[in-house]
């Protein structure tokens, strides 16, 4: 098999669960997937062993099996390897994204349960290191804006949806640079970004301004900048605070 080609095996899992065993049926792109009411519907990308690399894990957020096989289709023909959770609900999309840190959102731009702006608002609490896509139909240019204020990393039309593999990769890419950071250190950058002087910083996460000063100092050097507008400027293009 070249890479490129793949076989996607359609996993029943409980929402716990990312990346599972597979069960003993391996099924094609043109297999049915049984999942679970109210679990994910999990599905796996498995490259030539040659090429293999860690799997980009993928959280869609739609109500349609469509488009999990789209997505999955194209991220297939790109040599992307993936493994992809469907859900559909915010209870079960903030149940995921709690438990199993997914590299990167796919959510269309209106659901009939939970979109993407609301997406964002649970990502910001819960992940806010973490991108999101959108991947849609169509979407006016006044939908455009608001996703992007939003903090929505980039979007995709379905007919485009050959770009979704570089887009991917642009997001995660941006983003490494936040792997240097602990997580109270996000938290910092992120109210920082938000206008918080630094006595109102320490007041919200109950701790000393020497010790939020000491926090800012340490992330503006490990993100090599070296004043707070560059630090808002970050913050703003990966999404951590919306734009005003």
């Amino acid at each position: 098999m070249s890479r490129g080609c793949s076989l996607w095996i359609a996993v029943d899992c409980a929402p716990k669960y990312f990346a599972n065993e597979p069960r003993n049926a391996l099924q094609s792109t043109e297999g049915r997937s049984l999942p679970r009411s109210g679990a994910p519907s999990v599905r796996h990308s498995v490259e030539d062993p040659t090429h293999m690399t860690k799997p980009i894990r993928v959280l869609l957020l739609s109500d349609k099996e469509s488009d999990a096989e789209l997505i999955s289709s194209a991220l297939s023909r790109s040599g992307m390897s993936t493994v992809t959770s469907r859900v559909d609900s915010q209870e079960t999309f903030t149940a995921v994204l709690s438990e199993l840190s997914p590299d990167v959102v796919l959510s269309e731009f209106s659901s009939t349960r939970f979109d993407a702006r609301g997406a964002m608002d649970v990502m910001r609490r819960i992940s806010p290191a973490t991108p999101l896509i959108v991947v849609t139909e169509s979407i006016t240019g006044a939908g455009a804006v608001a996703c992007l204020r939003a903090g929505v990393e980039d979007l995709v039309l379905k007919q485009n949806v050959t770009r979704l593999a570089a887009s991917i990769d642009d997001a995660i890419s941006r983003r490494r640079p936040l792997g240097k950071l602990t997580s109270r250190q996000v938290e910092v950058l992120r109210l920082v970004a938000e206008g918080n002087r630094t006595r109102d910083i320490a007041e919200k996460l109950k701790l000393s301004v020497k010790t939020v000063e000491s926090h800012r100092g340490e992330v503006m050097k490990r993100l090599g900048m070296h004043d707070v507008v560059s630090l808002v400027r970050y913050a703003m293009r990966v999404g951590l605070v919306a734009a005003p």
